[in-house]
């Protein structure tokens, strides 16, 4: 009965080591997908500055407002 006991103590402890060890590893995981999009974010931002000192892509220019359509259009004027 004593060995049966041990053995449970010891899986509920390697659970728990190994819950511990999977919540580290997937704050890390989501540390490291940040910083992969921040990075790549960033280089896209330099490549496009190094175009534009290079003379290789023009200054955007402001695009024209989008036109908006219409607010509240009613459900019964829809189904006519």
């Amino acid at each position: 009965m004593i060995l049966m006991w041990l053995v449970v103590s010891a899986s509920v402890i390697v659970a728990l080591v190994s819950l511990g060890q999977a919540r580290r590893t997937a704050k890390r995981l989501a540390q490291l997908s940040e910083m992969y999009w921040e990075l790549k974010y960033q280089q896209g931002e330099l490549r496009v500055r190094v175009q534009r000192l290079a003379g290789e892509v023009p200054a955007p220019e402001p695009s024209p407002p989008e036109q908006q359509t219409g607010g509240f259009i009613p459900l019964s004027s829809l189904k006519r």
